[in-house]
């Protein structure tokens, strides 16, 4: 699925960087959390969620770090549920903030973030990345 993801995004994905980064994820739950998103009992789509300690709210916040639902089931109130779930385990955990990072120009990903309560801050996100991300080649 995560190749769909990328398909429609200007990136291009690779797989082995992809798996590096899943690999910890999946064995350390202090790091965040992996959800698959089913319709009939077939898995449509996936929410990624990676936690850090932020001062900036003073304690534990999470970043929604890769959200996907395959196009024929969106629409359907599976993103809705999906960032209810993100919710109630960050809650859960203690989370005093969740982060989404999306692009300016990325409406359905927008509105699916709004109506879930994000909002946009005066805040500015930076990355200077240590590493190549993900999605370089």
């Amino acid at each position: 699925m995560m190749a769909e993801f990328y398909a429609e995004s200007p990136y291009t994905l690779n797989l082995r960087r992809a798996t590096d980064a899943f690999t910890p994820l999946l064995t350390d739950e202090r790091l965040g959390q992996v959800w698959f998103i089913q319709a009939n009992s077939k898995d449509v789509g996936y929410v990624v969620v990676t936690l850090c300690h932020s001062m900036t709210y003073g304690g534990l916040s999470a970043v929604v770090d890769d959200f996907f639902i395959q196009p024929a089931f969106r629409n359907t109130g599976l993103g809705k549920a999906a960032m209810a779930e993100v919710r109630s385990f960050c809650a859960g955990r203690g989370v005093r903030a969740i982060l989404v990072e999306t692009g300016r120009d990325n409406a359905a990903a927008l509105a699916v973030y709004r109506r879930a309560g994000f909002v946009e801050t005066n805040l500015v996100h930076l990355t200077l990345g240590l590493a190549d991300p993900t999605h370089a080649t």
